[in-house]
């Protein structure tokens, strides 16, 4: 397998990336061996318990995030959200190892915004694809890729090549179009800058790109988010301020805790006055508005120990 980057790798950290990627393939093997809901429900259990032992860093970020978003609530109810939100992260590992069987099936995802899906599938311009850390997030690119639409991402790549490589491969579906690594391009490891005047020009020239936009960027812009601001990424909605790109706001939800989903797509309008800055930062304030109120429905269901304030 060829490795996605420049930097000469050492013999020693090359051997220790080919051991990190055959231990990969071996855990894929054995998630492969159970029925899918099978391995789902035992792969929750695990991360509820392993999860906040092995990482009380990250748990403890949940919480806190948890007593910002609800501080009517009391400590129990908090612990328990915390609880499920690592089940939910447990089951979307085990189902991104099974895309393909997922997307196979299609009795597994509902879409249901047949309105917007079925008004544009037809006629699509240039889109911005944009999403949150909720149910299975990777999914929530799936209507555009159902349409024809050859979409493409942004995504968090991986140091390790070999297994970076092999995750993009499994979202090949998902993600005809490509994937532009954060900090790179198609998993290399460049300047950020040199993303986004790529991924500008390739929303430019009509194509499609998802992205998420709910982590802390701290050179993004503070907006909102459960009365609390919040350093939110901007480029998703520049660049369509920018080139005339419509923004569809996206969102999968789990059905109860099984592998089952529905997606909601909602459209987000874009302001064009004289103020560019204004007009972005108002579409940004109301697309997190939106993952508010969709957080609120389902909280069990987001990912609350990544970093979102400062």
């Amino acid at each position: 397998m060829p490795i996605p980057t420049e930097k000469p790798i050492s013999n020693t950290r090359d051997l220790q990336f080919r051991l990190e990627y055959l231990f990969l393939r071996a855990v894929v093997g054995v998630v492969r061996m159970f029925p899918l809901e099978v391995a789902t429900r035992i792969s929750a259990r695990v991360w509820r318990f392993l999860a906040p032992r092995i990482n009380p860093k990250r748990h403890q970020r949940a919480l806190d995030n948890l007593a910002i978003a609800f501080p009517e609530k009391s400590d129990a109810e908090r612990a328990a959200l915390a609880d499920a939100h690592w089940g939910n992260l447990g089951r979307v590992m085990v189902e991104t190892m099974r895309l393909n069987e997922i997307l196979d099936d299609t009795s597994r995802i509902e879409i249901r915004s047949g309105k917007v899906f079925g008004r544009y599938k037809d006629k699509l311009g240039p889109i911005v694809g944009i999403s949150l850390h909720l149910g299975n997030y990777e999914l929530a690119i799936w209507p555009l890729a159902l349409a024809g639409a050859n979409p493409a991402a942004v995504y968090r790549s991986v140091n390790n090549p070999y297994v970076d490589e092999f995750l993009r491969h499994m979202r090949d579906r998902l993600y005809p179009g490509g994937l532009f690594g954060r900090g790179g391009v198609e998993g290399d490891h460049g300047e950020s800058q040199k993303t986004a005047r790529v991924i500008m020009d390739y929303v430019r020239r009509g194509g499609r790109l998802g992205m998420v936009c709910d982590l802390y960027d701290r050179t993004g812009v503070p907006v909102p988010f459960f009365g609390k601001d919040a350093m939110t990424q901007a480029i998703g909605v520049m660049i369509a301020r920018r080139v005339g790109a419509r923004i569809w706001l996206a969102r999968c939800v789990r059905k109860g805790t099984s592998s089952r989903f529905w997606i909601e797509l909602e459209e987000l309008r874009i302001p064009r006055t004289q103020d560019q800055s204004a007009d972005i930062r108002a579409a940004m304030v109301e697309m997190q508005q939106v993952f508010e109120r969709w957080v609120r429905e389902v909280p069990e269901q987001w990912m609350w120990s990544n970093r979102r304030w400062s």
